[in-house]
């Protein structure tokens, strides 16, 4: 089968990228295979692209993508729109019920997330499908768990496996056991503690070091794969903008649906200013990162769980360091313990940090291996910082200034930056969607702010 004998459709004047198309290739000619090329290379249309060469050679008829819930609409679902509009798709979330009858549905494309799986296993064995596509597979890197067990079962009835991630082994060698043993099982021992001993010494009674020889054995196992950097792929575009979705929790929603409601009241019959309008939007902004600041300069802290699990997401799946913009002061603190909590180290630039201090920071963060990740209120960092040694940011809730946001986005969009650069925007709310809209379109007058204003308090979803 080669590749080049299909025209693939696609929008009128897309063009794939070399990598893609090779990438593309390397996937229809294996059924199970890992792909490994970074974060930002364009991982989900190659795989939608061999997909559909496959369907119309009539050796695949259903695929299951499973993936995170962040990327479940924004990436895969958009993209299938964007690259597949001849195929049936459906996002297979929410009460079992409703995810079984999905499942059921018989389209070409189910996407469901990592931990739905387990709820529509018996649907999925049953449900005809020809491959499975998991991407960010890094999730299942332990073998003990639940998840892991779930796509095993279904690897007995299912003959195709492609697992994509950019970070297979990257906090330890023993991490590409899970991975390997769905993939490409003979390449390993029977049990992890047997590949432990392959890759890793002890040295203390907590203390175990990567062997000399554990990058040789990782690679042996983890096979067949392909991996593009991002440095290495000259036709990308100098910056990609991702969009990434963080739901509200149910506290969070509560609070978010009120405030909305006390907006409906105020708003009738009066006009509003932009000044008061650029508050109240303010407040949801808050809502939805995690902390409102009330009147009387409190704080009140909400659960903002799935949206902190996504930052973790993105910088495991991030090869080079990430910056991470946090407009309020509180959520930054909220943030740091989490990273720290997962053993991913971070250092913060804030309105409270010297300057001697800050130097320090940046210093540390563009020479040493460590911190990979640098937490910023962008407020206090837009301007003048050089941060080249990381290649992307992720905006954990939209700022409200134009320059603020163009300025932050330019720490890393300097002389001295190698590799291709990526922004990912968090939202789970409507009003975080819009403001992201307006950022990136230079919005910055005060009409637009009023017309934000008047959208959130008609609409009906967050």
């Amino acid at each position: 089968m080669k590749l080049s004998e299909y025209e693939w459709p696609r929008p009128h004047g897309f063009t794939p990228f070399d990598h893609q198309k090779t990438t593309s290739e390397f996937l229809v000619n294996n059924r199970k295979a890992f792909c490994f090329n970074e974060q930002g290379t364009g991982k989900t249309a190659s795989v939608i692209w061999a997909v559909d060469y496959l369907m119309q050679l009539g050796l695949v008829k259903r695929v299951l993508v499973i993936c995170p819930l962040s990327i479940m609409k924004s990436a895969w679902q958009q993209d299938l729109f964007k690259f597949a509009i001849h195929r049936t798709v459906s996002v297979a979330y929410g009460a079992a019920k409703k995810r079984k009858e999905i499942v059921n549905a018989g389209n070409e494309f189910v996407i469901i997330n990592f931990d739905g799986v387990g709820i529509v296993k018996k649907e999925i064995i049953d449900g005809g499908f020809d491959l499975v596509v998991v991407d960010e597979a890094s999730a299942y890197k332990n073998n003990h768990t639940a998840r892991w067990r779930d796509l095993r079962d279904l690897m007995k009835v299912i003959k195709g496996l492609w697992m994509l991630t950019g970070t297979p082994a990257a906090q330890s060698p023993v991490d590409a056991f899970g991975l390997a043993r769905l993939v490409n099982p003979t390449a390993v021992p029977l049990y992890v503690s047997h590949f432990k001993d392959q890759v890793m010494y002890k040295v203390s009674d907590f203390r175990w070091v990567p062997r000399p020889e554990a990058k040789t054995i990782v690679h042996k196992a983890l096979q067949p794969a392909i991996r593009f950097e991002k440095k290495d792929c000259l036709d990308l575009p100098p910056v990609t903008f991702v969009d990434r979705d963080a739901p509200l929790t149910p506290q969070q929603l509560v609070y978010y649906k009120k405030l909305k409601q006390e907006m409906l009241i105020e708003a009738d019959g009066e006009e509003i200013s932009a000044v008061n309008a650029a508050v109240k939007i303010n407040k949801l902004l808050q809502i939805s990162g995690g902390a409102v600041y009330t009147d009387t300069h409190e704080v009140i802290e909400f659960d903002v769980s799935s949206r902190l699990k996504v930052v973790h997401e993105v910088v495991e799946e991030t090869s080079n360091k990430v910056l991470v913009f946090v407009p309020f002061t509180h959520t930054i603190e909220l943030l740091e313990k989490y990273l720290t909590k997962h053993g991913i180290t971070s250092e913060i630039i804030n309105g409270s940090v010297s300057v001697n201090r800050r130097t320090d920071i940046v210093t540390h963060f563009q020479n040493n291996v460590q911190p990979k990740v640098l937490i910023i209120q962008p407020q206090a960092a837009s301007h003048g910082l050089t941060l080249t040694a990381a290649d992307t940011i992720i905006w954990y809730a939209p700022c409200t200034s134009v320059e603020t946001y163009l300025q932050a986005n330019a720490r890393i969009d300097r002389p001295g930056q190698v590799n291709a650069m990526t922004i990912v925007h968090l939202s789970g709310s409507q009003v975080e969607r819009r403001m992201y809209s307006l950022l990136r379109g230079n919005v910055a007058n005060h009409s637009e702010i009023i017309d934000l204003y008047k959208q959130e308090i008609i609409s009906e979803g967050t």
